[in-house]
């Protein structure tokens, strides 16, 4: 094995060096390089959050061109205003006209009525009470034999001191919003003037969870039918345990699970092992034992892994930036498609030379010196098909992005909850994460799905389903 000579030693001397010391030399450099690469990795050329970097990584955003200097702030010419719409006069709640009584030119009296008036609508939200409603359950003795019978609650009142839609408001507030139990505990006193304890308020998230499990199954096996779905997943912690946050997305629905694994049994769980549509993903292994004609593989994620290439600096640099390049016409064509101003068989054809030029490049970077950057290529042109399956198939896109902005809500609630603490917690999570993506992927009222789901719960009812209306 030829050991190369660093460029700080000079050729006299190195020829005199020992070949063990050579060798550890070697092997000190490689350990200091790899050093050096981990350091140098963030979110621009890793799978790292932007969380992550460090202050000096995150350095000053490039200004977006056209940006011109001393432009003013807001709307520029020829944009077009945006400004709230006027609810029509038979949809408010009170008019009141409001008429000058004198000429603010010469002071004269004035009379009459304007058939157009300008219009001013004021929104406000009153006082809100709670409705409390008493059943006194009366306690009767028997005029035969003296027992005493007390009555019943009526069918569909809740055993417990909150009705459906104060439930619904309680898990919404904590499942939808990340507010923590003591917060809500606090905005129900505060906005709704209820006292409610810790307990009770956990005590009703667990009810809810209980009430959306049916339409929650059956949004599962929904999704293992669809032709197209996008699939992610991230950490989470469950107790003192390491667990993975998973979503399964599609057009209209979205599916999220809690599991202290973050392996395949998991996508094969959500998506089915039989699964026939295509796939959004990244790399990751979890997700290999799906037919690569049947994948497409993130296109965000290969463009920081290309310009982790480029900061290897050397060969790998000069690969990289050409990798770069030719993912920036991918994506021009790619917008032009989108938008309509070329066909499907334009775009087909004009990907054929951008397709071959990438891998030619990969090739390149395959056979280079750089284990990283060669080790990386390899594995990429192990699954080449995959990066192509949105040309070919109207719907799919070249990017995960629908899975990664469904997750975000689940980063968050992790960021400020610290995850949670048991099993129950974490279904309950995964359920009402699994409603509100899906609802408002379907421009349903969450609040209102959820006092339904509530209500059909004490009235022995299904829940209503969270599959699209016809």
């Amino acid at each position: 094995m030829v050991i190369e000579r660093p460029a700080e030693i000079i050729i006299e001397d190195w020829e005199k060096t020992p070949t063990s010391v050579k060798e550890y030399i070697a092997k000190q450099e490689a350990e200091l390089q790899d050093a050096r690469e981990r350091l140098g990795q963030n979110s621009q050329n890793s799978s790292r959050p932007p969380s992550s970097d460090f202050p000096e990584q995150k350095g000053k955003k490039p200004k977006k061109e056209g940006k011109a200097k001393g432009r003013k702030a807001g709307g520029q010419p020829g944009h077009k205003r945006h400004k709230r719409e006027l609810k029509p006069v038979e949809e408010v709640d009170e008019v009141i006209a409001v008429k000058p009584e004198s000429c603010k030119h010469c002071g004269a009296r004035l009379e009459g009525e304007d058939k157009q008036p300008h219009r001013h609508q004021v929104t406000e939200i009153p006082p809100i009470a709670p409705i409390v409603t008493e059943y006194q359950l009366h306690t009767l003795s028997c005029g035969g034999c003296g027992g005493k019978t007390r009555a019943e609650l009526p069918a569909g009142v809740p055993g417990r001191a909150f009705g459906p839609r104060l439930q619904s408001i309680v898990s919404m507030a904590s499942g939808v919003y990340r507010m923590s139990r003591r917060q809500v505990e606090g905005m129900m006193s505060d906005f709704f003037k209820v006292e409610i304890s810790l307990g009770s308020v956990k005590n009703l998230e667990e009810d809810t969870s209980e009430a959306l499990s049916k339409p929650v199954e059956e949004a599962k096996g929904y999704v293992k039918e669809q032709k197209q779905a996008n699939i992610d997943e991230t950490s989470w912690k469950q107790g003192a345990k390491k667990g993975w946050l998973w979503v399964v997305v599609t057009k209209w629905v979205a599916v999220f699970v809690i599991r202290l694994s973050r392996g395949s049994k998991v996508a094969k769980e959500l998506l089915g092992e039989d699964f026939k549509g295509v796939v959004n993903s990244d790399r990751y292994s979890a997700y290999n034992w799906l037919p690569v004609k049947l994948r497409q593989l993130c296109w965000a994620h290969l463009i920081r892994q290309f310009q982790a290439y480029v900061d290897y600096g050397g060969q790998s640099a000069r690969t990289g930036k050409a990798l770069l390049t030719e993912t920036e016409l991918i994506f021009a064509w790619w917008y032009k498609l989108r938008e309509g101003e070329i066909s499907r068989a334009e775009f087909q054809e004009i990907m054929k030379p951008i397709r071959g030029e990438i891998v030619r490049l990969l090739k390149k970077g395959a056979a280079g010196e750089h284990k990283k950057t060669a080790g990386s290529c390899a594995h990429i042109l192990k699954f080449e098909p995959a990066l192509w399956t949105f040309i070919e198939n109207e719907g799919i896109e070249p990017t995960n992005n629908e899975a990664e902005r469904e997750i975000r809500s689940g980063v968050i609630w992790r960021k400020t909850s610290f995850g949670t603490q048991s099993e129950a917690g974490s279904i309950f999570v995964e359920r009402m994460l699994t409603v509100s993506s899906t609802l408002k992927r379907q421009n349903r009222n969450v609040l209102d799905y959820l006092t339904e789901a509530c209500t059909a719960r004490l009235h022995n009812r299904p829940a209503p389903s969270l599959l699209p209306q016809e």
